[in-house]
């Protein structure tokens, strides 16, 4: 068994309120999880308007398989989303 985590980054710079945040991170959170079958939430900076810390974890038979599905988590973020941008990620094997 292989249990991979990411922590990831985000600056969301057209959101002026915590509400408006709080609707991009949703359909953010909403995406992944319907696509790639990963746990996510939001870990971190939840106070602060323009930023957002989300964690993911993914649980698999094979480490290749954990990181290439996080890593496909992170381009799905930096490819569909242009409101976001990932300002820098953390992925670890447990």
């Amino acid at each position: 068994m292989a249990i991979g985590t990411c922590i990831i980054e985000l600056s969301i710079p057209a959101a002026h309120s915590l509400k408006e945040k709080r609707r991009v991170l949703k359909s953010i959170i909403a995406r992944i999880q319907n696509e790639f079958n990963v746990s996510i939430a939001e870990v971190g900076s939840n106070d602060v308007w323009q930023s957002a810390t989300l964690g993911v974890a993914c649980v698999s038979n094979g480490a290749n398989h954990v990181h290439s599905t996080l890593a496909k988590v992170i381009n799905m973020i930096e490819k569909s989303r242009f409101d976001v941008e990932v300002v820098d990620y953390k992925i670890e094997m447990l």
